[in-house]
């Protein structure tokens, strides 16, 4: 993962887009990136959904790949070690959500789920 943002990072360099007030502009995008994606699957059961996904299935791979990207730069322009972010995420999402709690369940707690956030 780190290699990759390195990469992001060299890529942006030389194009001189490594600027951090690009952010707000990179958060928009990932916004705009996830319209056209809900757009393909929305209001159908998840049956059709799936059905969609697998006809689609390059349009969907390179919505993954933008959200990286965007993500990765992101955590570029932040100072943002991103293996190390994920790593931390992991190692919280495994307190908060206890297998043997959780296997089968949502998190939402207001409908019943488990999260042990404090």
């Amino acid at each position: 993962m780190k290699n990759i943002q390195d990469q992001i990072q060299k890529f942006d360099d030389a194009r001189d887009w490594s600027n951090p007030s690009q952010i707000k502009d990179l958060l928009l995008n990932m916004n705009e990136e996830i319209g056209e994606f809900w757009n393909l699957i929305k209001w159908v059961d998840a049956p059709e959904q799936q059905r969609l996904i697998k006809e689609n299935k390059e349009e969907v791979a390179n919505f993954i790949g933008d959200m990286v990207f965007l993500i990765l730069k992101i955590a570029h322009l932040c100072g943002v070690d991103s293996e190390q972010a994920i790593k931390e995420v992991l190692t919280e999402y495994e307190k908060r959500f206890p297998v043997e709690q959780t296997k089968g369940r949502h998190a939402n707690k207001k409908a019943g789920g488990i999260d042990l956030k404090s």
